[in-house]
């Protein structure tokens, strides 16, 4: 998820247990995944930073009811391989690349997103194009989110900015957001090619902000950048949505469900 999660988390991402997820094994790591449902279409979840498969527990089986469905937690997530090192979202797209190896799935997939899924989801799409064939992003994070921080106030957000930086980097370590500390640029279109690909993101607004960026301005910025990015694309869409907060996918689930049959159509 996105690393301006660090408030939140703790209140919003349910803990929920599995019952005998099956288990494979990627570039040495156990991964756990489940699949369900049939069809001509095949979907892979992305969850979000620090989510395993849980993330995806309100819509998994509505989405199951129309097409084949992939949910899995990435090494470090869930109930796979526990580490503690430096990995990149290019680092966990090239682990997604080679689940479809080993689960056998040889056809493009539409790929749904959440949170810092997205922008492992970028790097997927642009290092992989023969195995996307649509991108679903729901409030992706952006390696530009921080810079609204300081675009609303450079000195507090700064402020803020360090502070974010100390509780993703724990100890110096991180498995997923060393991308944003080291202003890796993530891939945009045209390194990502010309495909179907909607953005849903959340500029639902805060009664006690917690920091700039949920401030109204901040949400408005939010919504821009994402308007914006969607528009680069031929095929791109952006839905921005005030009823719900940073997970879409629980506040929503008929409007994730809504714009995944939407990307079917393509």
């Amino acid at each position: 998820m996105m690393k301006l999660h660090w408030l939140l988390i703790g209140l919003f991402v349910p803990v929920v247990a599995f019952a005998n997820p099956d288990v494979v094994k990627v570039k040495g790591y156990d991964l756990e995944y489940e699949i369900a449902g049939s069809g001509s279409e095949v979907i892979l979840l992305e969850a979000g930073g620090s989510a395993g498969m849980s993330d995806w527990d309100p819509v998994f089986q509505r989405l199951s009811e129309h097409a084949k469905v992939i949910r899995y937690s990435r090494v470090g997530n869930g109930n796979s391989t526990a580490i503690q090192q430096h990995f990149t979202s290019r680092d966990y797209a090239d682990h997604a690349s080679t689940l479809f190896v080993e689960l056998g799935i040889q056809q493009p997939v539409i790929l749904v997103a959440h949170s810092y899924g997205g922008s492992v989801a970028r790097d997927f799409a642009a290092a992989y194009p023969e195995q996307i064939k649509a991108l679903l992003m729901l409030d992706p994070s952006s390696e530009h989110d921080v810079d609204i921080l300081r675009a609303i106030d450079l000195e507090k957000g700064n402020a803020e900015i360090a502070q974010i930086k100390l509780d993703d980097m724990k100890n110096g370590m991180s498995n997923q957001y060393l991308d944003f500390w080291s202003k890796r640029p993530l891939p945009d279109y045209p390194q990502i090619r010309d495909m179907p690909v909607t953005v849903i993101a959340s500029i639902k607004k805060m009664e006690n902000p917690p920091n700039l960026f949920f401030t109204d301005r901040g949400r408005e910025m939010w919504g821009e950048l994402w308007q914006e990015w969607a528009a680069a694309f031929p095929q791109g869409k952006s839905v921005l949505t005030e009823n719900s907060g940073h997970f879409v996918q629980f506040d929503e689930p008929e409007l994730v469900v809504s714009e995944l049959l939407l990307l079917m159509e393509h």
